[in-house]
């Protein structure tokens, strides 16, 4: 009887040591399931060529990486369609899960040919028009979409995922007219900002906060400090921070994304 005593003993004690290794081992992988802060673009977002530098290369300076995991999946040259249609947005969508957050922000390579040179062009506006083309280099037939039709594709793919997305216009150019830079919202930050209407997302308005800044440094400190000589489009280090703080001050203005929780202290 004592002998059969001791053997329970022994199983209890057993299943408690394995009950509290199970419920450790869960706890532990639930507290490593940090949030994603995840970024697609274009070379304004993700560049390390020569003095070139994006702001998505930046951000993440202004993130505490114990609480979100800023990862900055934007390629250079790429518009809202070849971004998808080079099977890039794939690669993402697998990787987003609940309660992250999918920062997009494209148009500078939209404005381009839809057949020609690069063919990355997007048809202009939001509406549901297409048009067929052939890429030249390639002799490929592809149906082009609206700008605002491939900004819908991110939008309920990463929402299908429980993804939070926050649609961006896209940063100013280093173009003027007088004192005043050259606003984007009667295309492509208009059009986003539409969209993300539509879709109930986020938008910040990247375009406006930014040429705000430029405007009160004037343009002779933007083109001594946040471009290179090379073009009006790419920004220096410099320039990419400032875009980077704009875009965690336009983030910190959406109060339900409670963004400060994931800040590093200063």
């Amino acid at each position: 009887m004592r002998k059969s005593k001791n053997a329970f003993h022994k199983q209890f004690a057993r299943a408690i040591v394995i009950l509290a290794i199970v419920f450790f081992a869960g706890h532990v992988s639930v507290a490593q399931a940090i949030p994603k802060l995840v970024l697609i673009g274009d070379s304004t977002v993700n560049n390390s060529s020569g003095d070139f530098r994006g702001w998505g290369n930046i951000i993440g300076e202004s993130f505490d990486p114990a609480k979100i995991d800023v990862i900055n999946r934007a390629r250079g040259g790429r518009s809202s369609r070849t971004f998808i249609t080079e099977g890039l947005w794939d690669q993402i969508k697998p990787t987003l899960a609940k309660g992250d957050i999918v920062l997009i922000q494209f148009g500078h390579n939209d404005g381009g040919p839809i057949d020609k040179d690069r063919a990355r062009g997007s048809l202009k506006g939001i509406g549901s028009e297409t048009q067929e083309a052939t890429v030249e280099s390639t002799q490929k037939k592809e149906t082009v979409r609206t700008f605002g039709s491939y900004l819908r594709t991110y939008v309920a793919d990463a929402k299908a995922k429980g993804a939070i997305v926050v649609l961006l216009s896209p940063v100013p150019r280093n173009r003027w007219t007088e004192n005043k830079v050259e606003r984007a919202a009667e295309t492509y930050g208009g059009w986003s900002k539409a969209i993300a209407k539509e879709t109930s997302s986020y938008f910040l308005d990247l375009n406006e906060i930014t040429a705000r800044k430029y405007e009160k440094d004037g343009s002779a400190k933007v083109d001594a400090d946040y471009f290179t000589k090379i073009d009006n489009t790419h920004t220096s280090l410099a320039g990419a921070r400032v875009n980077a703080e704009s875009v965690v001050e336009g983030l910190r203005k959406i109060k339900r994304l409670k963004i400060d929780r994931f800040l590093a202290k200063r």
